[in-house]
C-alpha cells in the first residue's frame, strides 16, 4: 500500500528546528512535502500575500521555501500548483511550533492559520505547537521535542488509518506542555481557554532621536477553568488537542441581536 501525502508548513520559517523536527517525526510513513516561509512570520495570523509576487525556491526531494510569504500564501500556493490534476494530499499539518498557541492567540497565529486554510481548501488539517517555560526558551535549539513527535505520530497514524475526526471547515489545534515523555500526564481534548493579555511594548529612540515601540511577549496568564481549557490542561502536563471550527457566528446571540435591533 502505497504512502498517504502530508504537506507541512509553519510560521517559524524553513530552517525552524521545530519544522525539522515535524518532519522527522513523519517522513516513516508518508510522503511529505514541506512549503515554508523564508523567514519567521510569528503572528502573522491569517495573512494572504496580495502586493506583490511569490517565488517557490526549490531544495530538491519535495522542498521548498517560499520567499517573503505567509503560512497562508505557502498553503495556498502549495495546495495549487505543487498538487495538479485536482490531487491534494490527505493531510496539512502547520508547525511544530516554538511557543504556544491556546485561547485568543489562535487569531494571531500564523501556525494555526495555515491550517486554517488548509481546512479551507478541503484538506484536513492539524496546528501543533510546542509549548515552553522561561528555562526551555534559553535551549529551544537543543530541546529535543520528543513529545511533541510521539503525540503527532500518534495522532496522524490514526487519522491516516482511520479518518479525520472533524466536518468541513474545522482543524485540531494542538499543544505539546514543556516536559519529556516521562512526565507526560496523557492527552486531554480541551476547549480554547481565555488569555489574559497585558500591555507589554518597550518605546526607544534611534541614534536621529526618532520614537519607536516594540511589542513584546506577554506572559502566559490565563481565566481558571477547572481544567476543560487548553492553558489548564498544558499546566497539568496533558497534551491539549482541540477541536477549532472557522464559523464564528456567536449563535445564542443572535435572537438577542433581533431584538435589540427592533427595540
Amino acid at each position: 500500500m502505497s504512502k498517504k501525502n502530508i504537506l507541512i508548513t509553519n510560521d517559524d520559517g524553513f530552517d525552524a528546528v521545530g519544522l525539522k523536527h515535524l518532519v522527522e517525526a513523519l517522513e516513516p510513513i508518508a510522503n511529505v512535502v514541506v512549503v515554508a516561509p523564508a523567514s519567521n512570520k510569528s503572528a502573522c495570523a491569517h495573512s494572504m500575500t496580495l502586493t506583490h509576487p511569490l517565488r517557490f525556491k526549490s531544495f530538491g526531494d519535495d522542498r521548498y521555501m517560499l520567499e517573503d510569504g505567509t503560512p497562508t500564501d505557502c498553503i495556498f500556493l502549495g495546495l495549487h500548483t505543487l498538487f495538479g490534476d485536482g490531487k491534494l494530499p490527505d493531510l496539512v499539518i502547520s508547525g511544530i511550533n516554538v511557543g504556544s498557541n491556546m485561547g485568543e492567540d489562535i487569531t494571531y497565529s500564523g501556525t494555526v492559520a495555515g491550517a486554517m486554510e488548509a481546512v479551507l481548501q478541503g484538506v484536513p488539517a492539524i496546528a501543533i505547537s510546542q509549548v515552553l517555560d522561561n528555562k526551555i526558551k534559553e535551549i529551544v535549539d537543543i530541546w529535543d521535542y520528543s513529545l511533541a513527535k510521539k503525540s503527532i505520530l500518534d495522532i496522524v497514524r490514526k487519522i491516516l488509518n482511520d479518518e479525520f475526526p472533524l466536518g468541513k471547515r474545522k482543524l485540531l489545534n494542538i499543544n505539546i506542555p514543556p516536559c519529556g515523555i516521562e512526565e507526560c500526564s496523557g492527552m486531554r481534548i480541551t476547549k480554547a481557554g481565555y488569555r489574559n493579555y497585558g500591555n507589554d511594548y518597550r518605546t526607544y529612540h534611534d541614534p536621529k532621536g526618532n520614537e519607536f515601540h516594540w511589542i513584546g511577549l506577554h506572559p502566559l496568564i490565563w481565566e481558571s477553568d477547572d481544567g476543560l481549557c487548553d492553558f489548564e490542561a498544558v499546566n497539568e502536563n496533558y497534551v491539549s488537542i482541540t477541536p477549532i471550527k472557522l464559523d464564528m457566528t456567536s449563535y445564542d446571540d443572535i435572537e438577542k441581536l433581533k431584538n435589540w435591533m427592533e427595540q
